[in-house]
């Protein structure tokens, strides 16, 4: 099935997407500070990147895309055109976040993912709630995420 926008209109589209201060992540970080913690942002000395860094918890929080990190739920679809670069593309951001994992892990660091589809279909205030109280114990690695 062909795209329903020349290659020049889908291209301009897909550069629009942002990577930082994305509507989920604003919710999670503006929820968060409101209830007290104060993080870094994008810290570069770790390795992905996470988009929230909890040193005084020893903690992160990626704030991850449902399409853009393969998520197995319902907001995720595979593109229907240039079907091989897209699998290829988003199985190599699948692997790329099991080993930031793995590689924070061996760093001492506690590892929180909350998907796009958790922030959309739950109650702000209950998946805060969550995430802070993650936080403040001693609790293993974080996935809040809808199926």
């Amino acid at each position: 099935m062909a795209d329903v926008v020349s290659p020049e209109v889908r291209s301009r589209m897909m550069s629009g997407i942002r990577g930082k201060d994305t509507k989920p992540e604003m919710i999670v970080r503006r929820g968060l500070h409101a209830m007290g913690f104060r993080y870094k942002l994008h810290d570069k000395k770790l390795p992905g990147k996470p988009d929230l860094v909890f040193p005084k918890y020893k903690a992160v929080i990626f704030v991850h895309g449902c399409f853009w990190h393969k998520h197995d739920c319902k907001y995720f679809k595979w593109p229907k055109t240039r079907t091989e670069f897209w699998r290829r593309k988003l199985l190599a951001n699948s692997v790329r976040d099991q080993g930031v994992v793995q590689d924070l892990e061996e760093l001492g660091w506690r590892v929180g993912t909350i998907w796009e589809c958790a922030v959309r279909d739950t109650d702000p205030n209950e998946l805060i709630s969550f995430a802070s109280n993650w936080l403040c114990h001693e609790f293993g690695n974080l996935e809040i995420g809808g199926l």
